[in-house]
């Protein structure tokens, strides 16, 4: 290759790789206990924050796109319910493509967290999340393998079946962000 040539492919060249080896923060890692409403689980709840750049509309195909290439699929577009709820047959990620929430996890004695445009939560099974409070919240969510998803609303009566679901739920086989190569499969250690 002619040194006129490189001098004026390198920009792309160079663009490229700094997009494919982009570094990205570890995942803020959160715990639960179980409250005797809301399980929680044994597996750290993930927040990516500033996980990727594309926003609104562009963000929400980037992220449909991403999930299902790390095959978390059965995806929706909408927001976070405003009630303390969880997911007893199916872990759920939730990418955030526009606007910002309050969202209290882990249940009514939970942690409060903001989340905001380009963040992305990983939810096992068992964990309580509910919203708080939003402005121009966007989210899209999805489920390993796309699985089939339940919504409990945390009464004290759901807890002896509920805990059977969530223990019956398979580890996911990759991280919805960065597949096999994930902090999702070291952090579950697995």
């Amino acid at each position: 290759m002619k040194r006129r040539d490189f001098l004026f492919m390198a920009p792309a060249i160079l663009g490229s790789l700094a997009i494919t080896n982009e570094v990205r923060k570890p995942p803020i890692t959160m715990f639960f206990e179980d409250d005797g409403i809301v399980p929680n689980s044994k597996h750290p709840l993930l927040v990516y924050k500033k996980a990727f750049k594309k926003r609104n509309e562009a963000g929400a195909l980037w992220l449909e796109n991403r999930f299902l290439t790390n095959d978390w699929s059965n995806s929706w577009r909408n927001g976070i319910f405003d009630f303390q709820h969880y997911h007893s047959i199916a872990h759920e990620v939730l990418g955030i493509y526009s606007g910002e929430a309050e969202v209290l996890l882990g249940g009514e004695q939970g942690e409060k967290v903001i989340v905001e445009a380009g963040d992305i939560i990983i939810i096992p099974a068992g964990v309580g999340h509910k919203n708080l409070g939003s402005h121009n919240l966007g989210v899209v969510g999805a489920y390993p393998e796309g699985m089939p998803v339940d919504i409990v609303r945390c009464k004290p009566n759901d807890l002896p079946g509920t805990d059977k679901n969530i223990a019956e739920v398979p580890n996911p086989k990759t991280d919805p962000l960065d597949g096999s190569s994930g902090s999702l499969l070291k952090l579950w250690n697995y």
